[in-house]
Formats: structure tokens, C-alpha cells, sequence
């Protein structure tokens, strides 16, 4: 009895393609097949955590498999460092390709493709300049103009395309047009260029070519060659599709892959383009392509994100077919709530004010939730004493209403510790405060309260004399204004995005592996690094939801 194909249930458009492509007996599940197509031209952006999230999730739905497959058909633009940076950032993400392979793997036979376009009338060498094809195109109204090199034989195409592969013309001299329709509707489809003239080192073949051909017309067969069966691509692509499906039904693919379009991720005041994020990095207005504030994956990394977070992020943002943009707030929340799940609580003071209990004499060890939302996680014992400091915008002589934090003749309670009273404090000769004095109630510790006393406010603090000193950065978006609708970035350039402050810490932070997240207590969550003998403390994202707000 022949064992019935059992199909996946589909949960967004793509998948219900491929069901029906299943349904209708053209492949089974695990016979599926994608590709991941980075372009080794610059570091990947968050951008494209989605596009891997659609295409190795889809493959992994159906037990088939995803190929990395890097398109490296433009020498000028791309490195092996983009190409080592893309590997490092789909393991981050925790993906794993079937094979890896690139566009110059079939260079020779996407040049026997081209020659057999030729031969059978299907392509002409052109020596039109691009800005004469460009002018000559047509506009959606009007048809194009047919090149006067269009007649030429297949036999004397055929001798100029070698010639041009020989290196006997200049870039740009002559290139090779696909002979379809100059009164396509879509203007794609008329007469688009498939080879160019390009003298330039590959970062794989070296000089061994001085032609490339062109994504649109490599993109069909290297898909056909590596046998994905379902090229997932974003929505810009949707108007190519015609002449992807020309290529494979002129070189008689078969099976021919199927190219489905969804919408690509847009997040608000985040640059999702390679092209200006390369800008940044060359101009120095960050300090790398991994800067925190970048919205890179490696940026993203160095800041701390969890890739779990993003995986989830891009789950919860669903595959459509229509363009939208998503809320930078709602990114925000997700790494938030993953954190709040996963990080250990510490204390850790971005702008100290030294405090005194004024009659608190010795030292004692307090126990502390290492994360009081999971039952598991349990306590740690953390230093308490006379001397302390704590963040400066936690005291006010001018306190505004609603103010629960310390002010004169007021109670907090100091975290896990006790409750204090402000009794007075110090300043300097202009007037600032240096120091807050305070006394404590014994009978308020925390876990044993008997003292009657309600404190609405909770503040938390470091033992100044069992702290270590700690570079606290904090980070804002590289845009301003986010509801402007120009594209040129360097007009919103946030010049504040990072902040540096001298803080201090629990020795606790000191000792924790380099970059293990923690929530600074009523601050934000922070990863741990060092540099050198410097404990510095690098925001991951604020306490503060915007998202929900909204």
C-alpha cells in the first residue's frame, strides 16, 4: 500500500504555494528546496534576519533544505570579509545551509547558457552605452526604441560575445542583450542586458573573467543548477519575475524553479540599506560595521541582542505579500521581553551619588534575586554598608509631584535592603549635591519588615567601598525625526546616539563572562564586556516600553 504524502499545514501564502505544488504531485516535502542569496558586497542587516527566517525556516518546515548562496556576480563591490561576516551571521542566528555555494561556481556554464541564447537568435551583442539603453527603454506609456545592433547574426554575436570575454573591449564598449519585446508592458522585459564588460579582480576567480553576467539572468539558473524548487525572494523582485521565467523556459529547465515574492522588512528610523550603512562605516560616523548602534546583525550582536529574540521578532512579524513597516518599538519589546525572561537582576549605578547611613555602622551580606520571574533561578548574597552610591536622578531637592524616589524628610526603600530617611545632604560651592545622608530603620529589612513603615519608592545602589568602577554607554537610533520621509540620511544624523558615563558596579558584573546580559536594576539591560583592566557596561535596550504605549 503506497504511504500517503502527509503536507505540513500552511501558515502564511508561500506555504500554501508549496502545498499546492505538493497536492499536485510536483515534489514532496522534504524534496523542497531554497536558498539564502546574500550579496558579499557589505555586512547583512536586520533586514535580512527576516529573509533568512523565511528561507531556511521554510526549508527546515519540510525537512528539505536551504542553501547559503552568495551572488557574486559584481567583482567591484564584494570581499571575502563580507563573505566570512555573512557566514559568522547566519550561525549567530543559529541556521544551518545544506551546501554553500556562489554565483562564480557557474560561471562557465551560465557563459554556455549565453552562447546557446545566441545561437539560436535569442540574444545580440549590443554596443549602445548604458545611458543610451537606459534613454532608448520606453516609459510605462510608451514603447521602447529597438537597438540598430539588434539584426546583427547569430553567427557575428556569437564572435563579438567571445571577443568581449578575450578582453578585446573596454567596460562598458559592448554588452548582451536578451532579444525579447521593446513594447513589453513590463519594462523589464525589453530587451534587458544580461552581460557587461567589466574589468575588474573577482575575490574568487581572480582575472580569469572580464565579463559578469547580470543578476536577473544569472539568478534563474544558478537556482535551476543548485535545484532549489521554490526561489523565495522580496517583493522588489515581483516585476523581474517574467524574465526569470524566460530564462528557464528558453533553456528548458525542467524542473523550472518557481520564484515567489514577499515583502521585505522596513523598520521605522532604521537605515535598511547596505549601500548607506557602508556610507556610515566610510565616513566614520560609527565606529564599524559592528558599531551597537548599527542596525547590522553584527551590530546587533555587539550590542548584545539575543538571536533568540530576533528569530522571534521575525516570527511574530508573520510572511505577507503586501509592504509595511514595522514599529522599531516592537523590535524593542521583543528583545525586552526575552531578556526580562532570561537576564540575572544586578545593580549598577550609570551617574553615582554617594550616599551615608549616618547610624549604620559595619557591613552585612544581603540575599538578592539572580531574576525574580523564574522560580529557578534563586539568590545571590550581595555587600551592604554604611557608604553607598546611588543614581543621582534618584535624589531631588525639587522634587516635582508623584515623586516616590528620595527628597528631604522622605522614605525609600533601598533594594533588598532597608528603608532610609533623608536627613540632609552636601554640596559643593556652586551648589550641587555630593552627598545624600540618610538614616535606615532596622526593624525594615527586606524579608523580615516589622518596622510599620510604607516606603512607595524602591531605589537601587552599589557599596561604594565594594564596587568597581565601570564605563557605562548608552545608546539612542543613528536617525532623527522619525516620520521624515526624505532618504537623505546625513541630514538626521543623530549626533548624541552614544552616551558615555564614568559609573560604578557590583563586583558581581566584573566577574561574569564577556557579554552576559544583565538588567541593571530601574536602568535598562546591559551586556558585560571588558577592555583591558575597564569593566564597561553596554546597553542592550532600555527599561522603558514604547511599544505598548503606542
Amino acid at each position: 500500500m503506497e504511504e500517503k504524502t502527509v503536507i505540513p499545514e500552511a501558515t502564511n501564502f508561500i506555504e500554501q504555494i508549496i502545498n499546492e505544488d505538493i497536492a499536485a504531485g510536483k515534489l514532496r516535502p522534504e524534496q523542497v528546496q531554497t536558498r539564502f542569496p546574500p550579496e558579499p558586497n557589505g555586512y547583512l542587516h536586520v533586514g535580512h534576519a527576516k529573509s533568512m527566517f523565511v528561507n531556511f525556516g521554510t526549508a527546515l518546515k519540510y525537512g528539505g533544505k536551504c542553501n547559503l548562496f552568495f551572488d557574486d556576480t559584481n567583482p567591484s563591490k564584494e570581499k571575502t570579509e563580507f563573505v566570512d561576516a555573512i557566514r559568522a551571521d547566519i550561525h549567530w542566528l543559529g541556521y544551518e545551509w545544506a551546501r554553500e555555494c556562489y554565483a562564480s561556481d557557474f560561471f562557465d556554464t551560465i557563459y554556455e547558457f549565453a552562447e546557446r541564447l545566441i545561437l539560436e537568435g535569442k540574444a545580440f551583442v549590443c554596443d549602445l552605452s548604458a545611458e543610451e539603453i537606459k534613454n532608448t527603454r520606453g516609459t510605462l506609456t510608451e514603447p521602447g526604441i529597438e537597438s540598430p545592433y539588434r539584426g546583427r547574426t547569430p553567427e557575428e554575436n556569437l564572435k563579438l560575445f567571445r571577443e568581449m570575454k578575450a578582453g578585446k573591449y573596454a567596460d562598458g564598449e559592448k554588452c548582451l542583450r536578451a532579444k525579447l519585446d521593446m513594447a513589453a508592458p513590463n519594462v523589464n522585459m525589453r530587451d534587458p542586458v544580461i552581460y557587461r564588460i567589466l574589468h575588474a579582480t573577482h575575490h574568487r576567480t581572480g582575472d580569469k573573467w572580464c565579463i559578469y553576467p547580470m543578476y536577473d539572468y544569472a539568478h534563474p539558473i544558478c537556482d535551476y543548477l543548485q535545484g532549489v524548487t521554490h526561489s523565495l525572494c522580496t517583493l522588489e523582485f515581483e516585476d523581474h519575475r517574467p524574465l526569470y521565467d524566460w530564462v528557464g523556459i528558453s533553456l528548458g529547465f525542467d524542473p523550472k524553479p518557481r520564484q515567489i515574492e514577499f515583502a521585505r522588512l522596513n523598520i521605522t528610523n532604521t537605515v535598511m540599506s547596505k549601500r548607506y550603512l557602508k556610507k556610515l562605516v566610510e565616513e566614520g560616523k560609527v565606529h564599524g560595521w559592528d558599531d551597537p548602534r548599527m542596525p547590522t546583525l553584527s551590530g546587533l550582536r555587539n550590542r548584545g541582542i539575543p538571536a533568540a529574540a530576533v528569530r522571534d521578532f521575525c516570527a511574530r512579524i508573520g510572511i505577507a505579500k503586501a509592504q509595511s513597516e514595522c514599529e522599531y518599538s516592537y523590535f524593542e519589546a521583543c528583545v525586552r521581553e526575552y531578556l526580562n525572561a532570561h537576564a540575572e537582576r544586578a545593580m549598577g549605578i550609570v551617574d553615582p551619588l554617594p550616599l551615608t547611613i549616618t547610624n549604620y555602622e559595619g557591613e552585612e551580606e544581603l540575599d538578592f534575586d539572580k531574576n525574580p520571574t523564574d522560580e529557578g533561578a534563586g539568590t545571590r548574597r550581595v555587600k551592604f554598608g554604611k557608604h553607598l552610591l546611588i543614581e543621582r536622578s534618584d535624589f531631588s531637592l525639587d522634587p516635582p509631584p508623584k515623586y516616590f524616589r528620595l527628597k528631604k524628610d522622605g522614605v525609600v526603600r533601598l533594594k533588598n535592603a532597608y528603608i532610609v530617611r533623608c536627613d540632609g545632604w552636601n554640596t559643593d560651592e556652586n551648589g550641587n549635591v555630593t552627598e545624600v545622608l540618610c538614616s535606615y530603620i532596622p526593624e525594615s529589612r527586606s524579608g523580615s519588615d516589622t518596622s510599620g513603615i510604607k516606603a512607595k519608592g524602591v531605589i537601587q545602589w552599589v557599596n561604594a567601598e565594594a564596587c568597581v568602577p565601570a564605563e557605562v554607554r548608552q545608546y539612542e537610533s543613528l536617525l532623527r525625526d522619525a516620520d521624515y520621509a526624505g532618504q537623505d540620511f546625513s541630514e538626521r544624523m543623530n549626533e548624541n546616539s552614544e552616551r558615555i558615563f564614568a559609573g560604578a558596579a557590583e563586583p558581581y558584573l566584573a566577574e561574569a563572562a564577556e557579554g552576559t546580559p544583565f538588567q541593571l536594576l530601574r536602568t535598562g539591560y546591559y551586556k558585560t564586556c571588558t577592555e583591558g583592566e575597564k569593566l564597561v557596561l553596554s546597553e542592550i535596550v532600555s527599561l522603558k516600553d514604547n511599544f505598548n504605549k503606542k
